[in-house]
């Protein structure tokens, strides 16, 4: 029996990777992909419990296919988090990507997902924001200060160069003049606003990303400044009358964003108060303008903000994870990194 053994990468591996690669261009590419219809996307794995502190406490796992012309990829993203992490001086989410071989199906690389993933949610803000953004702006905010909010720093120095300004907001003022600081150690270039006010940081800017672990809708439309665009990243931010009031609302998957009530997108399809295009006139509810494949694929209208808002709300695909790890792997082997495990 020939010995069996898989590629493992840590942390400083994957950032290795990540700085010789495009991610933005990666998780586009995989859009499109899924767009066409070359994807496969199993429901995912949820289990979730409260910890001593009473706090949400979940764990993810997210299979995924990616066909194309070349081969098939299969993967996996397990990522775990809690919301107390934090307040222990931890990440709030950390976790494993896998990649698995597609003749014996047995794992050939393992990686350390926790900063991995933020980037795959980082990279498609920034994909959404080339597609739909606003046809000029000057600055970005940012309304949570955690991982999430440092990888989306780290991609816009890349993507949006001529970019300098950023209003951040948190619950943790702490927290808020932590990225400040870590900003100015790590992107000089940035300057970086701490608001000890959502209101007046969501107004600040054309450009709005929630990166939060709030579950209960706090952000109003009279909040928001005409010519916004909002990428809802995090779970349930924008209320209810954000989505009803924008311009053209859009998704990545619509089947997973409707299976998953957690999301305040997924409980107003649910409820029919937001339906799938070409839906509204047979039932009442305001329509989904599309995903972003479609956009990318010519299917769909690029909406851009102009007297009103346009919002974003990714509910976090598989196949971008194993797209991106995938790109990561075929970047470790050709430049030696990472460390062999032996099975057996």
């Amino acid at each position: 029996m020939p010995q069996e053994n898989l590629l493992f990468l840590d942390r400083k591996d994957v950032l290795t990777c990540l700085d010789g690669m495009d991610p933005v261009q990666v998780v586009t590419q995989v859009l499109r992909d899924q767009a066409a219809g070359r994807t496969e996307i199993p429901s995912e794995g949820y289990l979730s419990w409260r910890n001593g502190e009473d706090a949400y406490s979940r764990s993810i796992a997210m299979l995924g296919a990616l066909h194309r012309p070349e081969g098939s990829v299969y993967g996996m993203k397990l990522i775990n988090a809690s919301v107390s992490n934090p307040a222990r001086g931890m990440e709030r989410a950390c976790g494993l990507s896998f990649v698995f071989d597609s003749e014996t199906a047995r794992t050939k690389l393992i990686a350390e997902a926790g900063y991995l993933s933020a980037v795959r949610t980082a990279a498609y803000t920034m994909a959404s924001l080339r597609a739909l953004g606003p046809a000029e702006w000057d600055g970005i905010t940012l309304v949570g200060a955690g991982t999430l909010a440092r990888a989306h720093l780290d991609l816009l120095t890349r993507a949006f160069p001529d970019v300098h300004r950023v209003v951040v907001h948190d619950v943790s003022e702490e927290r808020a003049e932590e990225l400040a600081r870590w900003t100015a150690a790590h992107h000089p270039g940035l300057k970086v606003t701490v608001s000890g006010s959502a209101a007046r940081a969501v107004a600040a800017t054309s450009v709005v990303v929630t990166v939060t672990t709030s579950d209960v809708p706090y952000i109003p439309a009279d909040w928001i400044m005409p010519g916004t665009f909002l990428a809802h990243v995090s779970l349930a931010d924008f209320t209810e009358e954000v989505y009803a009031s924008a311009e053209a609302v859009y998704g990545d998957d619509l089947d997973l964003i409707e299976e998953n009530p957690r999301r305040i997108m997924g409980r107003l399809m649910a409820e029919g108060k937001l339906v799938r295009p070409g839906a509204a006139g047979a039932r009442p509810g305001r329509a989904v303008t599309g995903t972003l494949g479609e956009v990318l694929l010519g299917r769909v209208p690029a909406v851009r903000p102009t007297k009103g808002h346009v919002l974003s709300n990714p509910f976090g695909m598989s196949i971008l994870d194993v797209g991106l790890i995938d790109a990561v792997r075929l970047r470790a082997e050709e430049i030696g990194l990472g460390r062999r495990l032996t099975l057996f």
